[in-house]
């Protein structure tokens, strides 16, 4: 790695242990403290996070670290059917969660090639955040389904919302059916629910993981078309040619995904 390029790294390593510093800190207050008496501390912290962020992915949205930045803002209400900023504690602690993966990928990247963290092209080089669904438990579906994942951001970011919607709903029936396979292996003479998933419909199986407690009430807040995704796409697998779909539909699918997300794996 050229001497530039590792000062380089070296002073955003730096940057981030500031700021990881300073957000334990802040963790060590509680949550009325941060509130009231440090919210202008923990807007100034967030906002330095925020522009560290951007800098190291290079001003991408679609860049591992700023989905990741983006996704410890978002968290489900109490009942589950609605997303909103997460309380400041927790913002804190997703947050300082987010730096550590930085600083971990900067410090793995490969001194030879001289990898940048900012490039795109180098956005999945970082393994942590890949992770996303580890809590699958068929692992052959982790790959399908981080791509899947990535590409429905994608085409919500160039505006194919219903393209975005029917790939975020796949990956939710995925993931909801793998969850209730699960558990219907786990107590086979309690239930004949692995029978039934081939004859079930999307809606079906997301009441059914609801009834099991598998997953809380945040799928009330899909939209029609959400619940009849497949009927959006023809028998080739294309999108159908009369199909519209709204940005705030695939917006509000996107944030249900999310919420079932945390749902299944409560140690995101």
């Amino acid at each position: 790695m050229p001497a530039s390029s590792r000062d380089q790294r070296d002073l955003a390593l730096r940057h981030l242990d500031a700021l990881i510093r300073r957000g334990r800190e802040l963790q060590q207050s509680s949550g009325a403290t941060i509130a009231v008496s440090g919210a202008g501390d923990l807007r100034g912290w967030q906002q330095q996070c925020a522009a560290a962020v951007t800098h190291l992915s290079g001003g991408s949205k679609a860049h591992w670290l700023s989905r990741a930045f983006s996704d410890a803002l978002l968290v489900r209400s109490i009942d589950g059917a609605a997303v909103a900023e997460a309380p400041p504690e927790e913002i804190v602690g997703r947050l300082v969660h987010v730096l550590e993966q930085a600083r971990t990928a900067l410090v793995q990247m490969d001194s030879a090639s001289g990898l940048d963290l900012s490039n795109p092209e180098n956005s999945d080089a970082a393994p942590e955040p890949l992770r996303r669904f580890a809590f699958v438990h068929r692992r052959g579906l982790h790959a399908v389904l981080e791509r899947t994942f990535a590409d429905s951001r994608d085409a919500f970011d160039q505006g194919e919302f219903a393209l975005a919607l029917v790939l975020v709903c796949g990956v939710l029936e995925t993931i909801v059916t793998d969850a209730l396979q699960h558990a219907a292996s786990r107590a086979p003479l309690a239930t004949d629910l692995d029978d039934q998933l081939a004859r079930m419909p999307f809606a079906g199986r997301i009441a059914a993981a609801e009834r099991a407690g598998l997953i809380s009430g945040a799928c009330r807040r899909l939209p029609p078309a959400a619940l009849q995704y497949r009927e959006l796409v023809d028998e080739r697998g294309g999108l159908r040619s009369d199909t519209v779909v709204l940005a705030r539909d695939a917006r509000a699918a996107g944030q249900v995904l999310r919420v079932v997300m945390r749902d299944l794996d409560p140690g995101r």
